[in-house]
C-alpha cells in the first residue's frame, strides 16, 4: 500500500515537472512571456489570442546559461521519470519477484534528480542577461526580471524540486519478518520498533 502511495506520488511530480518544463509562463510580461523551451506573445489586453513558439532543439535556445538550465531540468525530468517508472513497476509487481522493491536505486535516483532540477532552476535566472530577455522585459539583468514578472510556471517548477526532493526522505520503512512478529526498521536511525502479534 505505502508503495503505491510513494509510486502516485512519484508519477504525479513527474506529470507536474513536465507541465512546468513546457509552460511558457516562468517570466512574464503584459504582452509576452516565456519559459525554458516555450515563448507566446499577444496583442496588448487580449492574452487568450496568443501565438506561442517553441525552442525545437538546445541550439535554437538564445543563450548559454539558458541551454545549461534546460539540459540540467530536461535531465532532471528523465531521472525523475525513470525512478517513478521503477516505483510504478515495484508497486504494480507480485512481493515475492522484487526483495528489494522501494529500496536499491531509486532513493538515489530521485535525489540526483531533485539535484539536477534545483541546479537548473538557479542558473535559468542567469540567462535573463541574454538579448532575448533584455528585449522581452526591458532592462532585465542576471537574477533581475525587469519589466517580467514571475510566472507561475517557475514557481511550480520550484516547489516540484522541492517536492521531489523529498522523495527520497520519505521512503518506506523496512520490514521484516522475525519469530513471527513484525519489526519496522527505519532507515534514518536503524532502531527497531516490535509490533505485538495479531491473531489471525
Amino acid at each position: 500500500m505505502v508503495g503505491s502511495v510513494w509510486a502516485a506520488l512519484g508519477l504525479s511530480l513527474t506529470c507536474i515537472s513536465a507541465i512546468s518544463l513546457v509552460s511558457p509562463a516562468w517570466f512574464q510580461t503584459t504582452t509576452f512571456s516565456f519559459g525554458v523551451l516555450t515563448y507566446c506573445s499577444w496583442p496588448q489586453g487580449d492574452s487568450w489570442n496568443q501565438s506561442c513558439g517553441t525552442f525545437q532543439s538546445l541550439d535554437d535556445i538564445p543563450d548559454f546559461a539558458w541551454k545549461v538550465s534546460a539540459a540540467m531540468l530536461l535531465g532532471g525530468w528523465l531521472l525523475l521519470a525513470f525512478s517513478a517508472i521503477l516505483l510504478l513497476s515495484w508497486a504494480l509487481a507480485p512481493k515475492g519477484l522484487c526483495p528489494w522493491r522501494g529500496s536499491g536505486p531509486v532513493p538515489g535516483v530521485q535525489a540526483a534528480a531533485a539535484i539536477a532540477t534545483i541546479m537548473g532552476l538557479l542558473v535559468f535566472p542567469i540567462s535573463l542577461a541574454s538579448p532575448f530577455a533584455k528585449e522581452a522585459c526591458v532592462a532585465s539583468s542576471m537574477y533581475h526580471g525587469g519589466q517580467c514578472q514571475l510566472g507561475w510556471g517557475y514557481v511550480t517548477a520550484i516547489l516540484n524540486a522541492v517536492l521531489a526532493s523529498l522523495l527520497p526522505v520519505i521512503r518506506r520503512p523496512h520490514v521484516t519478518e522475525v519469530q513471527r512478529r513484525t519489526i519496522f526498521f527505519s532507515s534514518d536511525t536503524e532502531s527497531i520498533i516490535l509490533v505485538p502479534e495479531t491473531t489471525k
